[in-house]
């Protein structure tokens, strides 16, 4: 399991907030090299992010960096100065083809190799942000067995579509949904796009929930007060833990032990499918509490 329902952005240049990214209790705290940065600050941004790496791990998130597409002619640049001891992962930015994630594989076991750096330990995450990208995401997401999570970017896929974004955002429907079941096709967590109404939170909330629907299980956050609204709504419930430690026992004891393929738990039917989701939900609840523990220690 990868647990990532907090996918906090930081801009690279900002060495106020870069210092301050421990504080945040995200899953992922990513320090931004893309839209965030003005490109005339983008060598600063490269400086700022290498040299905290470490740091910004220390509150107990994976760190990762968004880098700039192929096509801006900046992404060999980003790399060449991030990829150090620290980082967890790269997030590449307006992912257009498999070709895009194949390349960046290469130069990833590259600089892991030069660098003394575990091969493949770098993990990648994709950013599908227009139309070529949504339909390239299930090739892009299966094209390096690094990637492990896809973003939905609803702002650029707007811009892409040459529609407005609006609060209904029912111009944003097909590439939400497409996204989500290309991620989950591919074995990967799908995570949802940023929510930029921040200051109301009940709006931020609903969105969650119905992202959740979709196959979400993470979120593209741009303010620290979205932090633990997300947490908290991307964690199983005590009642969903309860009910999937009952059925992973009984399906155990009175199922797999047996040789039956299906049990009854509390008046419903236990097959393998629904026996599989319970152990997924109680995978998720260990991370999360093993990344508390892991908090409660710094």
């Amino acid at each position: 399991m990868a647990v990532m329902r907090s996918v906090f952005y930081v801009p690279g240049n900002n060495e106020k907030f870069v210092s301050k990214a421990p504080e945040v209790p995200a899953d992922i705290i990513t320090l931004d090299l893309e839209d965030s940065v003005p490109p005339a600050e983008k060598a600063k941004a490269r400086e700022i992010v290498a040299a905290n790496l470490k740091h910004a791990g220390t509150g107990g998130a994976k760190v990762f960096s968004r880098i700039n597409n192929w096509e801006t002619l900046m992404t060999n640049d980003d790399l060449e100065a991030i990829v150090h001891p620290g980082l967890d992962g790269v997030c590449l930015a307006k992912t257009g083809h498999p070709d895009d994630v194949k390349r960046l594989d290469w130069k990833l076991e590259e600089l892991e190799r030069r660098r003394g750096i575990a091969v493949g330990s770098i993990a990648i995450q994709l950013l599908i942000e227009t139309a070529k990208g949504m339909i390239n995401a299930y090739g892009s997401a299966t094209a390096s067995k690094r990637v492990g999570s896809l973003i939905f970017g609803a702002v650029d896929y707007c811009k892409d579509m040459r529609v407005d974004l609006t609060t209904e955002a029912t111009e944003q429907l097909y590439g939400r949904y497409y996204t989500a079941v290309a991620a989950r096709a591919a074995g990967c967590i799908a995570i949802d796009c940023p929510f930029v109404d921040f200051a109301n939170i009940p709006a931020f909330e609903k969105s969650v929930m119905e992202g959740r629907q979709m196959g979400y299980e993470g979120r593209m956050l741009i303010h620290p007060t979205q932090v633990d609204p997300s947490n908290r709504l991307y964690r199983p419930t005590a009642a969903q833990v309860e009910w999937a430690a009952g059925v992973v026992d009984l399906f155990e004891k009175e199922g797999i032990a047996k040789g039956k393929a299906a049990v009854a738990f509390k008046g419903k039917m236990v097959d393998t499918p629904v026996y599989e989701n319970a152990r997924t939900i109680l995978a998720q609840e260990k991370e999360i509490k093993d990344m508390e523990a892991l908090r409660s220690k710094k």
